[in-house]
């Protein structure tokens, strides 16, 4: 069995694990995940991997109830496991993790703190802020993040330092509504067009990020690129907040009731 906190306080987080060929780190991450304050499910969107991932899941599966799984029949890219992730979701706050070891969970309390407390109903966990540790890689990539979230600022009207992060935690109701439309990589850039034409209140949270090189599995690469900037321009310019969402979600923000104790805050009583 894995160490959870299925029976302690509050359990309305769903973390949301897309999988490709994450047969190495899949185990150790799910362990901190499951391992978290809150934790209501854990979504695994396996985008039918040829590896030996299939089997970590089913193990996974087997020694957690909180585990939820779906295997895509082809591989459809990371946008398209989220998107069957996010459908899959019940909790009152949603939030991706990766399935390598780029981005740690014990994070996870942090970046979901202001939806927590009230304050926020979108958060981005930004690996630009204040540093935590941060693996030194490569210059370009860099560059082509900080030309992403330039030009995706200057439309969106968002002060953002880093929209490619993988750390990005929803309030359910906005996440689940949100049509998505993009593919591959697509997601970051798209979701983020689509939280800014709802108006919402978005944050950013500094994270610590372990990035990995080609060599080691890194899978993003010059294409992927590309496809963002065209993107960019059409999520922002050629789409409506009506085409955005099924049902544009009602904001009202406020502390999540029998939230008694979350990333370590204690919470007022709701009135």
């Amino acid at each position: 069995m894995l160490n959870d906190n299925s029976d302690k306080g509050w359990k309305s987080l769903s973390v949301v694990i897309p999988v490709y060929n994450e047969a190495d780190t899949l185990m150790e991450v799910v362990r901190k995940v499951v391992a978290l304050p809150g934790l209501l499910e854990v979504v695994i969107v396996d985008d039918c991997s040829t590896d030996d991932t299939p089997n970590v899941i089913q193990q996974l599966a087997e020694m957690s109830a909180q585990v939820k799984t779906f295997r895509h029949a082809k591989n459809s890219g990371k946008t398209a496991a989220l998107k069957t992730g996010f459908g899959l979701t019940l909790g009152e706050v949603v939030i991706v993790q990766d399935a390598d070891l780029e981005y740690s969970p014990t994070d996870i309390p942090e970046i979901i703190r202001p939806i927590i407390d009230g304050h926020a109903d979108v958060v981005y966990g930004s690996r630009f802020l204040v540093r935590r540790a941060t693996r030194v890689l490569y210059f370009y990539h860099y560059l082509a993040n900080k030309l992403l979230t330039f030009l995706s600022n200057a439309l969106t009207n968002l002060n953002m330092t880093d929209i490619e992060t993988g750390y990005k935690a929803f309030r359910g109701e906005i996440i689940r509504n949100m049509i998505i439309v993009s593919s591959g990589f697509g997601f970051e850039v798209e979701v983020t067009a689509k939280v800014a034409k709802l108006e919402c209140a978005v944050y950013e949270v500094p994270i610590s990020y372990y990035g990995r090189t080609y060599e080691e599995g890194k899978k993003i690469g010059l294409l992927d690129g590309v496809m963002a900037l065209w993107l960019i321009f059409r999520f922002n310019l050629f789409c409506s907040l009506r085409s955005s969402f099924r049902e544009v979600p009602q904001l009202e923000r406020r502390p999540l009731r029998n939230a008694d104790s979350v990333a370590g805050v204690t919470l007022p009583p709701v009135v």
